[in-house]
């Protein structure tokens, strides 16, 4: 079973995690000067699909630079693991490790527990993509049990383009609640 899904609109909950290179990483926390965030939670060292779609971030990331959109990465991976994958990427991208099971859930991600020791040795969380606004609120969420099962980065970027662009007026959508 897992946590509560973290509802569209509702403010995003304060996470701070350790960063490769040695800070602290507020995660919806925008910086330099960008007044919004792209957090993307994935597996860990053991997903080669993870890395393939972290290096594709790393490629748009310029064009979500201009949307003002800033951009974080974060796994359960401890620092060596998170260090050996993200060698692979090389990302512009800052990049926490040591999502505690708490802050998974907090999020409402999926946690697996990993199948062997071969492919981890600890629970991870499934993939999650949160966009936070500039109110600090989730205006988009996306959130899987599978690895193959993520937003398509470009066609996130269209979209983004589209609820930033002020001639919208477009509303964080999913708000109506079951009375």
């Amino acid at each position: 079973m897992t946590a509560q899904k973290l509802p569209a609109g509702s403010q995003f909950p304060d996470i701070v995690v350790a960063q490769l290179g040695g800070d602290r990483l507020t995660l919806g926390a925008p910086a330099e000067g960008r007044d919004w965030q792209l957090v993307v939670v994935y597996r860990g060292k053991h997903c080669p699909m993870c890395t393939s779609y972290l290096t594709e971030l790393n490629a748009l990331l310029p064009e979500y630079h201009a949307l003002g959109v800033d951009v974080v990465a974060v796994s359960a991976d401890p620092e060596d693991k998170a260090q050996d994958q993200i060698a692979l990427v090389t990302p512009d991208f800052p990049v926490g490790y040591d999502l505690s099971i708490g802050q998974m859930h907090a999020l409402g991600l999926y946690v697996s527990e990993p199948r062997s020791a071969q492919e981890t040795d600890r629970p991870f969380a499934e993939p999650g993509i949160f966009v936070v606004n500039a109110e600090g609120r989730v205006q988009v969420t996306d959130i899987s049990n599978a690895p193959f099962a993520r937003p398509d980065l470009k066609t996130l970027l269209g979209g983004l383009r589209f609820i930033r662009n002020p001639d919208n007026n477009y509303p964080i959508r999913g708000t109506l609640h079951a009375a």
